[in-house]
């Protein structure tokens, strides 16, 4: 089964918005919007077979996270 990929969107420290996707050393796009990083994020998590946008706040805690394609079946326990 395909890895899950997933792409961060996390302040850069100089007031805009890094958008990473993890295992990267550089950022795949700097916004100085927030929504507009979301934006691209997304586009990026959507064209893979499994995605994931986790965006971060200034403080660094996750906000929220979308998740796109098929989940893995849970199993008990």
């Amino acid at each position: 089964m395909a890895e899950r990929k997933r792409v961060w969107v996390s302040p850069d420290g100089h007031g805009g918005w890094d958008v990473k996707t993890q295992g990267t050393q550089r950022a795949a796009a700097n916004y100085e919007d927030k929504p507009d990083a979301v934006t691209r994020a997304k586009e990026i998590a959507q064209a893979a077979p499994l995605g994931q946008v986790i965006i971060q706040g200034q403080d660094g805690k996750i906000q929220t996270e979308y998740t796109y394609g098929k989940d893995p079946e849970r199993s008990p326990g």
